[in-house]
Parts: C-alpha cells; sequence; structure tokens
C-alpha cells in the first residue's frame, strides 16, 4: 500500500504530547508571566471556567511540528494583563489595539519559548488575536489551565494537522469544546500549515 504524499508527511510528524508535557509548557508560561508581568505575578495551576467573553491569542509554529501556542482569558483578564505589561506607561482609556498588542506579545514570548524547546529548526509567525484556532487533532494537544490573579487562563499547544486515525477523519466532526465553528480553516486568515 502506498501513501499519499500528504498523508506521509502526517504519519512522519510526532504528536505534540511525544515532545512537550503539560509540567514544561507550565514552567515556560510562569517564566515568560514573571519576566513581562513582574515578579509577584504568578500563574497558579488550578483551573477555572473560561468566560463566554473569552479571547484567544496564538502564534504558529512551522517545523518538524507544526501547530499553534495558544493563550485563551476572558476579555477582561486580558484587560487586566495589558494594564499589568503597561504598568506606568498606560493610557487612562486602553484602545483595542493596546489589548490585541499586549497579549498578542504574552503569545510571542511563550510560543517562542514552546519553540526552542521543540525540535528545529522552526519559525515562528507575528502573533494573532481573535477566536482561538480550531483543534484538528484531539491527540496533539498539550493543554495547561492555570488562575491569573483569579481569572483562568488556559494555554494550549495544538497540532495543525488533522488525525490520521480513524475515529477523528470525519472533517465534519463537531465537538463544541475543541472546535470553533466559526472558522473551517483552524487559521482565519487562510495560512494553510
Amino acid at each position: 500500500m502506498t501513501l499519499a504524499p500528504d498523508a506521509t508527511a502526517r504519519a512522519a510528524r510526532p504528536l505534540i504530547t511525544s515532545l512537550i508535557d503539560e509540567a514544561t509548557v507550565g514552567a515556560i508560561a510562569g517564566e515568560a508571566w514573571v519576566a513581562l508581568v513582574g515578579e509577584e505575578e504568578l500563574l497558579v495551576p488550578v483551573p477555572g471556567a473560561l468566560p463566554e467573553d473569552a479571547l484567544s491569542t496564538w502564534v504558529d509554529v512551522v517545523g518538524p511540528w507544526t501547530g499553534s501556542v495558544v493563550l485563551t482569558a476572558g476579555h477582561g483578564t486580558a484587560v487586566e494583563l495589558t494594564r499589568a505589561l503597561l504598568a506606568e506607561a498606560t493610557p487612562a482609556v486602553l484602545e483595542p489595539e493596546d489589548v490585541t498588542d499586549a497579549f498578542g506579545e504574552i503569545a510571542n514570548v511563550v510560543g517562542g519559548n514552546v519553540k526552542a524547546a521543540l525540535p528545529g529548526p522552526s519559525t515562528l509567525s507575528l502573533p494573532q488575536v481573535g477566536d482561538a484556532p480550531a483543534v484538528r487533532n484531539p491527540d496533539d494537544v498539550c493543554r495547561v489551565e492555570v488562575l491569573w490573579r483569579g481569572q483562568p487562563l488556559v494555554i494550549t499547544v495544538q497540532g495543525a494537522l488533522p488525525s490520521t486515525s480513524p475515529q477523528h477523519e470525519n472533517p465534519h466532526h463537531e465537538n463544541p469544546q475543541h472546535e470553533n465553528p466559526h472558522h473551517e480553516n483552524p487559521h482565519p486568515n487562510g495560512v494553510s500549515l
């Protein structure tokens, strides 16, 4: 039996869970948080339910493993994070661009450090902010749930390629916990990894 080139490429790619674990992702996020937000600002490894106004920021990693590093929090948490990052330079009224830039910077730093822990060489995209990319293969996800200032934050490192296992082959499979119905392509800018 000969596999199509695309199927061969998918089969040869490792799952993220074979490359990095939750403890490592949590440590990377914690170190980034202390460096960017402050030494007294800790991420507490306790799960919490995300609010309905959740906002995500992510960077894409392209290399031997291809996927996204995604941070998701409530909009209010993203605003508070912006204020913490900007510190004394915080304007009286935050513009949406301020939140996008600050939230994206956290994804950039966390994603860059995750990329450094993965086999390379790899490239890192610019950060994006919006609805999280869809999870295309539930087996290719490393998920870390934490609290920051009592508010939930979820960090996922998720593969961009669909599963090669028969149970995940249906492209119309819907799992509301893991997929975003607003994006058929996991990357809203239309880039396919």
